[in-house]
């Protein structure tokens, strides 16, 4: 553990925060979660950056470069091949994609258990941020929590969060052997929604895509390896099971909710979230 000193203190811990991103994205999108992530608060920490630099434009590689150059404690990883097809910008996905992805928060986790980091923080890369929420996640005290964003799946639906209650997506209670009308379940759902509308910590059964993990449930072997009689879709479920197998709770944050740029018309909705986000 590292430590240092405060006035008429002593010796105090230092937390060390590992942020982990796999990135294959949009220049447009990338500049603003790049923005996003300069100007995190993180007082008391010790952060270092770990990027896997999956991109195909040109563009967004000279903008990671460029945070590498400007940021403290920045590592790009570059695969040794990039394919057209792997690509996963846009939410292009397929199970190759998926478990590739899966491969390289892996070896984020192996760092961090590695080099002695106190937490791991893992965020897509079309995530923004608040600028408090990263430490505001430490402070929760949680072994796994996730700072909840909202997302418009279909761009004509209802808003939704990255964070549900059991199996790969239902977001509404049921008891086992419970039988509910549409409209039950359409209710359960609304009030799981209006709970999380509430800033507040909240127990959920899964979470993803903007995840803060102690070191502690790290050492428990937490991972993103497939789950062999699991069929869920997507290396987040995987990883939640794993946790769940090993009784480490999940949690969702609401204090500091995060936007989603989830399609090129949100632009203009993140920059206005950076602006009325910014520190004093």
């Amino acid at each position: 553990m590292l430590y240092r000193y405060g006035e008429g203190r002593g010796r105090i811990p230092t937390e060390r925060l590992l942020i982990g991103c796999p990135v294959c994205q949009e220049p447009e999108v990338l500049k603003l979660f790049l923005r996003s992530l300069r100007r995190l608060e993180l007082p008391g920490v010790q952060a270092a950056y770990h990027f896997v630099d999956d991109n195909h434009d040109p563009r967004s590689k000279a903008l990671l470069e460029a945070f590498q150059a400007e940021v403290p404690n920045v590592t790009v990883r570059r695969p040794q091949r990039q394919e057209a097809e792997m690509q996963y910008r846009g939410h292009n996905w397929n199970e190759h994609i998926i478990w590739k992805v899966a491969q390289y928060k892996n070896h984020m986790i192996e760092r961090a258990l590695r080099e002695e980091f106190t937490h791991l923080f893992l965020v897509d890369s079309d995530v923004l941020l608040h600028p408090k929420a990263v430490r505001h996640l430490m402070d929760t005290g949680k072994e796994i929590v996730s700072q909840v964003f909202w997302t418009r799946w279909q761009e004509d639906a209802v808003e939704q969060p990255q964070v549900w209650i059991r199996d790969f997506y239902t977001q509404f209670d049921q008891k086992p052997g419970e039988q509910l009308t549409q409209a039950e379940e359409r209710a359960r759902t609304y009030a799981f929604f209006a709970m999380l509308r509430v800033p507040g910590l909240y127990e959920v059964g899964g979470l993803g895509a903007c995840t803060m993990i102690r070191r502690s449930a790290l050492e428990q072997g937490v991972s993103f390896r497939p789950v062999r009689n699991l069929s869920f879709w997507g290396e987040d479920r995987h990883f939640c099971v794993r946790a769940a197998a090993r009784d480490i709770p999940l949690f969702a944050d609401t204090v500091y909710p995060a936007f989603h740029v989830f399609r090129p018309g949100q632009l203009e909705g993140g920059r206005d979230f950076l602006q009325r986000t910014e520190p004093d």
